[in-house]
C-alpha cells in the first residue's frame, strides 16, 4: 500500500494523528453530544489516545508494555490540541468568507446572495 493516503507511520506523527482525530471528531461529534458530557476537547483526546495506541501497536509496539499506553495518554492531549487548532482555523476561514460576502453590497443597496444561497 505504498500509494495510500494514510499509513501507520503517518498516524504516529503529530500531524497525521491530529488530522485523523480532527476528522473523526468532526464527523461523530453530533452523534455523541447526547451522552458525552465532558466536552469536545476530552472527546478529541480520547480519540487521539485510541489512534496513537493502535498506530503504535501496528508499527511494532509491544501491546503489553505499559509505557506505550502512558506515552499515548500524554501525547493524546498534544494531538487533541493540534486537532482543535485545525478546527479553529477552519471556523476562522469560514467567518472571514462570511465577512467578505457581507461587505459585497451592490450599488442599489440590495443584499447579495452568496454561493450557499444565503442573503447577506
Amino acid at each position: 500500500m505504498a500509494d495510500s493516503l494514510l499509513s501507520w507511520s503517518t498516524l504516529i506523527t503529530l500531524s497525521g494523528a491530529a488530522m485523523i482525530t480532527f476528522l473523526i471528531v468532526l464527523y461523530t461529534d453530533k452523534l455523541v453530544d447526547s451522552w458525552w458530557k465532558w466536552g469536545t476537547d476530552l472527546y478529541a483526546a480520547a480519540w487521539a489516545f485510541i489512534i496513537l495506541v493502535i498506530a503504535n501497536i501496528a508499527t511494532g509496539g509491544d501491546c503489553k508494555d505499559w509505557r506505550l499506553y502512558c506515552l499515548a495518554f500524554f501525547n493524546s492531549f498534544l494531538v487533541a490540541a493540534s486537532a482543535g487548532k485545525l478546527r479553529d482555523k477552519s471556523i476562522a476561514e469560514d467567518e472571514k468568507k462570511k465577512q467578505r460576502n457581507a461587505q459585497k453590497i451592490n450599488e442599489s443597496g440590495e443584499p447579495v446572495i452568496t454561493e450557499e444561497g444565503e442573503s447577506v
